[in-house]
């Protein structure tokens, strides 16, 4: 179950200003190590270091990989790949400098006409399978946290006895408590992160 808090824009200068928008209320991060254990609990004849090292190896091949310009695909999961973020070079090749464009990485300067195509390389995880956006909005289940269930209560003009925002309904529908879709992302602790819709 995935647990919703309310946040309001401030940002008065926005087109979004006052309104409420839902974040993912993340409960833990889980490392390596935790994943083992808990995939060990599978009834696994695999134990929890056997499991922790190949994860471990994984993440280490995965990383190789990209680097080496190819894609790893996770079924189900994610396909990881490197992304550069480029520079915007106005020439290939600048005559007055004698310089060209290069692949490389590095800071180009106003004055610059040409030089390091990259500014920087990104790590890209692209949903896939059952991890696509459709397939999450299908399986996903919301519920309010306590305290965004309190302030739905409050603004009807309750007061005590607040739902717990708990029996959402499959498919990224509302819950019992007029849950809503989110995009999730965000960060530790219900961080903001989440996408809020443009406002045209």
């Amino acid at each position: 179950m995935i647990e919703l808090y309310l946040s309001q824009n401030k940002n008065s200068k926005s087109a979004a200003y006052g309104k409420f928008y839902p974040r993912v209320s993340y409960k833990q991060t889980l490392n390596i190590h935790d994943m083992a254990v808990h995939m060990a609990e599978h009834n696994t004849p695999f134990s929890e270091g056997t499991i922790e090292g190949i994860l471990r190896d994984f993440v280490k091949c995965t990383r190789e990989q990209t680097l080496m310009g190819n894609t790893v695909k996770v079924d189900n999961l994610a396909i990881f790949k490197v992304s550069c973020i480029g520079n915007g070079c106005t020439k290939l090749y600048d005559a007055d400098a004698d310089k060209t464009i290069t692949a490389s990485i590095g800071v180009l300067k106003k004055t610059d006409k040409t030089g390091p195509a990259v500014g920087s390389l990104k790590l890209l995880a692209q949903a896939t399978g059952e991890y696509t956006r459709e397939e999450l909005n299908k399986d996903g289940r919301l519920s309010w946290t306590d305290k965004a269930a309190e302030q739905i209560l409050s603004a009807k003009g309750g007061t005590s006895n607040a739902p717990s925002g708990n029996g959402g309904t499959t498919g990224g529908g509302t819950t019992g408590n007029g849950g809503s879709n989110t995009g999730g992302g965000g960060d530790n602790g219900g961080g903001g992160g989440d996408d809020e819709p443009d406002e045209n």
